[in-house]
């Protein structure tokens, strides 16, 4: 078990409603803190963007050997590039608590819904060794993303949920789907080089998995496991709104790879150039968007980079 315990929380996680689930928990776990094993639990909030990097960062110079994520999967994103910063023999461990509208990674995990549940299996779970990607663009930008990439259409349907505000989790992702594909229809001409393969066609969206669903339950790379060191990548080639509109429900179910107009297959290391813009995202935040200009990405798997409680 884990002796001192740092839990990032992103308050405004699930329509603000992590915060009571949280204040729950602490009563809860105050309960067992008199017992002579019970480590040392710490709680932070994360006051604005991007400081849930910078806390989880900082936690290996505090002396805590397990970081929990508690919020949704921006946060474990954010988390997991704040662990990353450390060198991995003082690399704290890993616990999600999922308190997200979406918690894809969680569900990828098999992890615990239920707080409570969740939260035991942080404390008293076992360490599981994760694969972590990078991507980096021509200006030498780097992040690290544990679930996808999603380069065009992807990417701008990322762009759209950030504006809706009222509906979430997979529901948000649909709406913001059928927004892209009859409103914004991102074509990319891209050059595309690998370990494995290389290829030079019109796309409409490139996704990288190194897990195998996103947006709430979209199938986008099927096969991809967290653990195997390899990615799955998923290309949609030049198709029409019509066609798009007939892949979404097989996207959903993971049988999209049968259409000629995609192309699957695996690597470690990626090199992408493009003639127009690339719009980017990392577990569904934003790594390029409208009005920046990259045209170059490379990306690569870390084996192994981060070891979660499960």
């Amino acid at each position: 078990m884990p002796q001192r315990v740092l839990i990032i929380l992103n308050p405004i996680a699930n329509h603000d409603r992590s915060v009571q689930v949280a204040e729950s928990l602490k009563t809860k776990l105050a309960q067992t803190s008199p017992l002579s094993d019970a480590p040392q639990i710490d709680w932070v909030v994360s006051q604005r963007a991007k400081e849930t990097i910078w806390l989880a960062q900082e936690s290996g110079t505090h002396g805590y050997n397990l970081v929990i994520a508690a919020g949704g999967d921006g946060t474990v994103h954010e988390v997991i590039n704040g662990l990353m910063q450390i060198p991995p023999e003082k690399r704290p461990l890993l616990g999600i608590l999922p308190l997200g509208s979406g918690n894809d990674f969680a569900h990828i995990l098999g992890l615990p819904i239920d707080p409570w549940s969740a939260i035991q299996t942080c404390l008293n779970g076992q360490p599981k060794a994760l694969d972590i990607g990078l991507v980096s663009d021509e200006s030498n930008r780097r992040e690290y993303f544990n679930n996808t990439l999603g380069i065009g259409f992807d990417a701008v349907v990322t762009i759209h949920t950030k504006r809706i505000k009222r509906i979430h989790g997979f529901m948000m992702y649909l709406i913001a789907t059928l927004k892209t594909i009859f409103m914004d229809f991102p074509q990319m001409d891209l050059t595309v080089e690998s370990d494995e393969k290389s290829w030079q066609q019109p796309t409409i969206m490139l996704t990288i998995g190194n897990g195998p669903r996103e947006g709430g339950g979209f199938l986008v790379t099927p096969e991809a496991k967290v653990d195997d060191g390899i990615f799955h990548y998923a290309a949609i080639g030049k198709v029409s709104r019509f066609m798009m509109l007939r892949l979404v429900p097989e996207v959903m179910k993971g049988t999209h790879g049968r259409f000629q107009q995609i192309q699957m297959g695996t690597c470690r290391k990626m090199t992408i150039h493009s003639k127009q813009p690339l719009y980017a995202h990392c577990d569904g935040e934003v790594f390029s968007g409208f009005g920046d200009t990259f045209y170059q990405f490379t990306i690569e798997i870390q084996p192994g980079a981060i070891r979660v409680m499960k």
